[in-house]
């Protein structure tokens, strides 16, 4: 499950006008070498998964051009066991994983923004309903969790896909905004909201959340990341339906079909495992230079 960072500082960021933060945004980016690395290899990445599947054309089983090598005549980056180009299906197979990873981010950073702001604000029996809730879900190992249920559900839609693993990864984040609402409810700002009557969603939602806005922005990355890796590992277990092609379903396949001991098929090895973790590798470094940049004490360093 995700570790969200700590950001109790990351508030007195917000004050500023929307143009001013964004040209400062783009320029602490430029002057960060690992920040560029990330931006660079998750937009490339996203790019060409989102617009690849334009320009290519169908893949067609080929049985006399199984597990060609690198380099192979018309195939760049070889076959896999069908005879399917692997450049085809790379070009196609990685738009799945990054909406599904988004969504799942997507819904369990709401699901903890709604929980953790409400229970800090309410308190009472509503907190402590939502703290128990959450260590119950801690209590148990995500990949497990996320190995019963997907045994038990016919996960047939990307959306049910990325939902069980956006429902399933709101815990620790709901702890830590929870302990953050807890800080910025005492300030001065949201006492004076509260004597004007504001009303509970009012208060939450135009005074509390904008001052955690960088907060959350990191804590969504960190988010994306963990419901990749979960998304992934269904797929490799074969607990999501393998009926298209994304980088998990060829990881499957190549684990069922031997690739693994097959020197000519280890394009269908490498090829998706360099993906996701380069797509990894450019979260990770874009979340590390956003905490550098939107929390102060680091920046000042």
């Amino acid at each position: 499950m995700a570790q969200p960072v700590t950001a109790a500082d990351t508030s007195t960021t917000i004050g500023s006008s929307g143009s001013g933060r964004l040209s400062s945004f783009s320029t602490a980016i430029r002057r960060s070498p690992s920040g560029m690395v990330g931006l660079i290899l998750v937009s490339v990445i996203v790019l060409a998964s989102l617009v690849g599947p334009f320009f290519t054309s169908e893949l067609v089983a080929d049985p006399d051009s199984i597990f060609m090598p690198f380099g192979s005549p018309g195939h760049i980056l070889g076959t896999d066991n069908e005879g399917k180009d692997i450049l085809v299906q790379m070009l196609q197979g990685g738009r799945d994983l990054i909406l599904i990873g988004f969504f799942a981010a997507a819904l369990s950073t709401t699901i903890a923004l709604i929980l953790g702001s409400l229970a800090a604000y309410l308190g009472g029996a509503f907190d402590s309903v939502v703290v128990t809730l959450a260590d119950i879900v801690l209590t148990i190992p995500g990949i497990v969790l996320l190995t019963v249920i997907g045994a038990m559900v016919k996960l047939d839609s990307p959306l049910l896909l990325g939902g069980l693993v956006g429902i399933l990864g709101w815990p620790v984040l709901t702890r830590t905004v929870r302990s953050q609402v807890l800080s910025l409810k005492e300030r001065e700002f949201v006492e004076a909201s509260r004597l004007l009557d504001m009303g509970t969603a009012r208060v939450v939602v135009a005074e509390i959340l904008p001052n955690m806005a960088s907060f959350i922005l990191m804590n969504f990355m960190i988010s994306v990341r963990f419901a990749i890796y979960g998304v992934v590992g269904l797929y490799l277990l074969g607990l999501a339906p393998i009926t298209d092609s994304n980088w998990g379903i060829m990881l499957n396949r190549a684990y069922f079909t031997g690739a693994y001991f097959n020197t000519n098929a280890l394009p269908l090895v490498l090829c998706p495992t360099i993906a996701i973790m380069a797509l990894l590798l450019g979260l990770v470094l874009l979340t590390r230079s956003l905490e550098e940049i939107l929390n102060p004490r680091l920046r000042d360093r």
